[in-house]
């Protein structure tokens, strides 16, 4: 589960989807639990060069996170724009459509947590 885990990181920003246009993104898995129960918790970080973005995706579960360093545009179908700066934190609905990109010429770094279903990918690109 653990690799199962590790791969899907690999393939999501912000969290975050695999995309042709992502390169650059680093992510950095931090810890994976077992936790509630029918869940796996993921806390990662995530940095996207200046002029990046995590590309459309889902989560099977909640994120939530917090801005490290840089600023964000965080897109979330049917919310409006939320312009996010160092020390903001986040919130994402399960299975709700978002991207997050990055805004102005410095690189964005956040900590993520997700709390997704065990037995779906931690994330799926979305249309």
């Amino acid at each position: 589960m653990l690799r199962k885990t590790l791969l899907a990181l690999a393939f999501t920003g912000i969290a975050v989807a695999a995309s042709a246009q992502q390169s650059g993104i680093k992510r950095t898995p931090l810890q994976k639990i077992d936790f509630p129960e029918g869940y796996t918790t993921v806390t990662a970080i995530a940095e996207v060069p200046a002029g990046g973005a995590a590309g459309r995706h889902t989560h099977p579960g909640i994120e939530t996170g917090y801005v490290l360093e840089g600023e964000l545009d965080l897109l979330i179908e049917g919310q409006p724009d939320k312009r996010l700066k160092v020390g903001d934190s986040y919130q994402i609905p399960a299975g709700a459509v978002h991207d997050a990109k990055t805004h102005g010429d410095k690189s964005l770094k956040v900590l993520g947590i997700y709390v997704v279903d065990k037995t779906k990918p931690l994330a799926s690109p979305a249309p």
